[in-house]
């Protein structure tokens, strides 16, 4: 039923910006373009991440039709698998009462309920990164020499996460449970692990992918690995800066209000067996969040690889709380559960107020029925990720900028995105045009111009004629018209 719920939420809101309509339209390139190994936006390679992320979504939209939920079914569906991870490791560590206490709590939290269907690769990295520390503590667990089936899927996870997002999936298990292990001097286990079996496995998930790009794309490796994540930990001058507290807000944000029952004294009643796994839960949260608090850029989904432990401490902590409290037991779980789920749906309606209010959708729908698909859209100050989402449209829009000026000078921006990624693919620059291209395109039918709404009763440029004016873009078309043809039918995304 929860995730069900979840379901349900990914319906009720537009693409969220830049995210959404970044991420989500990687993934419908992916599948018109039928190009599955290399990742673009608007038609330029983005190897910002691994594929993972958009080769399900491809998968999705190809199954269920290209749309705002089919791409969020991605995440959605680990966010199920956390949430079943979850309940298995706490139906061994404390029975079935804590297992449902604390699925009950992950489930009904905005990390699971907002996390859950939020278009980017933190649910994702996050559900691999859980499975991975509970089959290998669980493997640990098992006696003197670790299950070999837990530490597989130990081992498989670890290649899920990096084929997600990069190092950290196999970097923050690895630092997890490096810990725990000296904490709990269980470390000499670690030489019995199946590691000829477990790296096998995880270089037949995660290695080709990087191969192949790499034999294709020389100087990818150095970029994904070194720009975007080495320089991203280490610089000082990407976005999101945020105080050094900023994910200790988050932890109580994302599992509110069961966050409020984690205590830190210790717990007379647990079994020495119990006491090790409560060690690895508050390993697992103070050494990810630990690690995601050196850099300046915070960025709330990076709290998500702790939740499940977080909610389990939380079931802990509530279940220590309630003893001698027999009375609120059965009215305060449904009451806090219907009140986190009700703060899920406000905050789902307001993000999607918000996101209507930066979306292109109004005028992505005329224009996806009113032109061809040959049909060129330039797009003058600005990028709206979700247009080609929205239109279905089959060959990149032409982004007007100055650019030889943004080369010199822009921080990390959408432009900076979008002009890196034709270093891997000279032709792909097709899409980046200076300011002149307008005057030779408002002269030719079949064009389309696209800018600010704000722009609109300034000085427009020559030649175009205003179609449509939205709440964030108007929409303009070059002189003459496109011609007609029997088979006209607009894009894809026209909706008769």
């Amino acid at each position: 039923m929860l995730w069900i719920g979840l379901l349900l939420l990914a319906t009720w809101r537009p693409l969220a910006l830049p995210d959404e309509g970044r991420y989500g339209e990687i993934g419908r390139w992916m599948l018109v373009s039928g190009d599955w190994l290399t990742p673009r936006l608007n038609g330029i390679p983005f190897f910002h991440k691994p594929p993972l992320l958009y080769w399900l979504e491809a998968l999705s939209m190809s199954v269920f039709g290209v749309h705002a939920w089919a791409a969020r079914f991605v995440p959605a569906l680990h966010a199920g698998t956390m949430l079943i991870a979850l309940y298995l490791a706490a139906r061994n560590i404390g029975g079935e009462l804590l297992a449902r206490r604390a699925t009950l709590m992950l489930g009904t939290s905005l990390a699971f309920l907002i996390g859950g269907q939020y278009i980017n690769h933190d649910m994702l990295v996050a559900c691999w990164i859980g499975v991975a520390i509970w089959s290998f503590a669980a493997s640990f667990m098992h006696g003197e020499r670790p299950d070999v089936r837990l530490a597989l899927i130990g081992f498989a996870a670890c290649a899920l996460g990096v084929l997600t997002k990069g190092l950290i999936g196999i970097a923050l298990p690895g630092l997890v449970l490096m810990l725990w292990l000296i904490w709990t001097r269980q470390l000499s286990k670690v030489m019995r692990l199946p590691w000829l079996r477990g790296l096998s496995l995880f270089a037949v998930l995660a290695l080709p992918w990087f191969v192949l790009v790499h034999q294709q794309f020389p100087t990818m490796l150095s970029y994904m690995f070194g720009t975007q994540q080495f320089s991203r930990f280490t610089g000082t001058t990407f976005n999101n800066a945020r105080a050094w507290w900023f994910y200790l807000l988050c932890l109580v944000l994302l599992l509110f209000p069961w966050a409020l029952f984690v205590r830190t004294t210790p717990y007379a009643s647990l079994d020495t067996r119990q006491k090790a796994w409560l060690s690895l839960l508050w390993i697992w949260v103070i050494a990810i969040i630990g690690f995601f608090s050196i850099p300046t850029s915070k960025i709330i989904g990076y709290a998500l690889p702790v939740i499940p432990a977080w909610a389990l401490l939380a079931a802990i902590g509530y279940g220590e709380w309630l003893k001698n409290k027999a009375q609120l037991s059965r009215w305060l779980l449904p009451s806090l559960a219907l009140l986190a789920v009700l703060s899920a749906v406000v905050a789902t309606v307001s993000a999607g107020r918000f996101s209507l209010s930066q979306s292109s959708i109004d005028v992505s729908q005329t224009l996806a029925c009113e032109a061809l698909p040959g049909d060129k859209v330039f797009v003058l100050s600005g990028f709206p990720y979700d247009l080609p989402f929205y239109t279905g449209a089959t060959q990149p829009m032409v982004i007007i900028q100055d650019w030889a000026d943004l080369r010199r000078s822009a921080g990390d921006s959408w432009q900076r995105e979008l002009f890196e990624g034709t270093e891997f693919d000279p032709l792909a620059e097709r899409a980046l045009q200076g300011p002149e291209a307008l005057a030779t395109a408002q002269t030719r039918a079949g064009n389309w111009l696209l800018l600010p709404s704000s722009m609109l009763h300034q000085d427009l440029p020559d030649g175009w004629t205003p179609l449509q004016e939205g709440a964030n873009w108007t929409l303009l078309r070059s002189a003459g018209k496109s011609p007609e043809t029997a088979q006209h039918k607009g894009l894809a995304g026209c909706k008769h």
